[in-house]
């Protein structure tokens, strides 16, 4: 099986990684002008909580292949801000074909998605993993799941394919109601946290501010009231959240019960603690929570403590 991933970005090469580890062969559209241009190998530092919740500790070395061909089984696209049209123009550009896994934090309804998306055959995900790259080196973590549309859902011929590669590699697929709306749903709870961390934390230290917030209890509570208002934002989209009771569950409890909850949950599982500390795209944080604080403020969704932690925040960054 061939798998091209697109950049030589922390989540595609994570799972560019575990492919290539179970043999599939591998590559990487990278842009010549990218200061990852000329890299042939990458260290990986792998906390893998395929096997272990608790996660397990892994150095390697993963060797990067620039795309040799046009015709793949399936390509691997996760890019910041959720901007996929500069993926997709390349693609055609280049005259690349293959299945697409569009793993992006897409703001954006059915009807957008379709249409960057026309003349290619894709499916939506999203991964359970994160990380960071530090010159040659990627530190990351990785979950037993990944978040995959479900079949009935899609058009792709290749789906039971696609599941055999990720159950090769010891991850389960788990199908959402509406992978969209979960998206919308993850990204909104995403922008209740991230909001808090920088409310109280240092915007310049991104795991810094998520070991502040994780460490508290009183601001895990602020932070989960946060959740509860923009919940609200993509409620008001017209998702029906009774489709996502699994998900949302937790923050559904009262405050005095659910933020001692989830600071116990830091404290004793690293993998997630991990996850929490090792995703510092700032840029891309922001993004999530301005499609999140500017829906709100269209639909005039009432969410006070979400509204005022990320223009706290946006302050912090102004006086930089």
């Amino acid at each position: 099986m061939n798998i091209l991933i697109v950049g030589l970005g922390v989540i595609g090469t994570t799972y560019g990684y575990l492919f290539q580890k179970k043999g599939y062969h591998v590559e990487h559209l990278i842009r010549e002008s990218s200061k990852m241009a000329s890299v042939k190998e990458l260290d990986i530092e792998l906390l893998d909580g395929r096997t272990n919740p608790g996660g397990e500790k892994t150095t390697d070395r993963y060797s990067v292949f620039k795309r040799s061909k046009r015709k793949y089984d399936f390509i691997f696209v996760s890019v910041p801000s959720g901007n996929i049209a500069d993926v997709t123009n390349t693609l055609r550009e280049e005259n690349i074909h293959g299945t697409i896994i569009l793993c992006c934090g897409i703001w954006q309804g059915h009807d957008y998605v379709d249409k960057q998306m026309h003349g290619f055959s894709y499916i939506l995900g999203y991964p359970v993993a994160g990380g960071n790259m530090d010159e040659n080196r990627l530190s990351c973590c990785v979950f037993d799941h990944f978040m995959l549309e479900k079949k009935e859902k899609t058009t792709i011929s290749n789906y039971n394919t696609l599941s055999q590669l990720f159950s090769d590699c010891n991850i389960k697929a788990e199908n959402p109601y509406d992978m969209l709306e979960w998206i919308w749903l993850h990204m909104a709870i995403n922008a209740g946290v991230v909001s808090v961390a920088g409310k109280y934390g240092n915007v310049e230290n991104i795991s810094t501010s998520a070991e502040t917030l994780m460490n508290s209890q009183k601001k895990l509570a602020e932070a989960i009231k946060a959740i509860r208002e923009t919940i609200k934002i993509i409620e008001a989209r017209g998702v029906i959240l009774k489709n996502y009771r699994n998900e949302l569950f937790a923050y559904k409890l009262p405050t005095l019960i659910s933020a001692p909850i989830m600071k116990n949950m830091f404290k004793k599982n690293i993998l997630t603690r991990k996850i929490m500390t090792l995703h510092g795209n700032l840029k891309d944080l922001l993004f999530v929570c301005k499609s999140v604080y500017d829906e709100g403020q269209q639909r005039n969704i009432k969410a006070p403590t979400f509204y005022n932690s990320y223009e706290s925040m946006l302050n912090k960054i102004d006086r930089l």
